[in-house]
């Protein structure tokens, strides 16, 4: 998914329970399954970033010097202004983006 350009909402919304729980028809496993899609997200955004931030890294003994990168800045803001991991997890939920399956369900053989 690409997170710069989702319709996640950057705020918090209402949405409707039978919306949400449609397709699993239990509230609680489709929040489980959009909870674990949520912390995936969050580690790939959290990846990104720090592989971002590793370019302005300086690797110096000295703390008397710190300067004030206004790149990284830049990157850091934008970073914040993204819509939050559940947002995205929960769009891609309602677009039925997101794959899964219950094993409990599959035949043992």
């Amino acid at each position: 998914m690409d997170i710069k350009n989702s319709d996640a909402p950057i705020n918090t919304v209402t949405l409707d329970k039978n919306l949400i729980d449609a397709p699993t028809n239990n509230i609680y496993e489709a929040i489980s399954i959009i909870s674990k899609r949520a912390s995936q997200i969050n580690g790939d955004i959290k990846k990104e970033l720090l592989e971002k931030l590793d370019e302005f890294a300086t690797y110096n003994d000295s703390l008397e010097e710190i300067f004030e990168n206004k790149e990284q800045i830049e990157v850091s803001k934008f970073y914040e202004k993204l819509p939050k991991p559940h947002a995205l997890a929960v769009q891609e939920w309602l677009e039925n983006k997101i794959y899964y399956r219950n094993t409990v369900d599959e035949v043992v053989e």
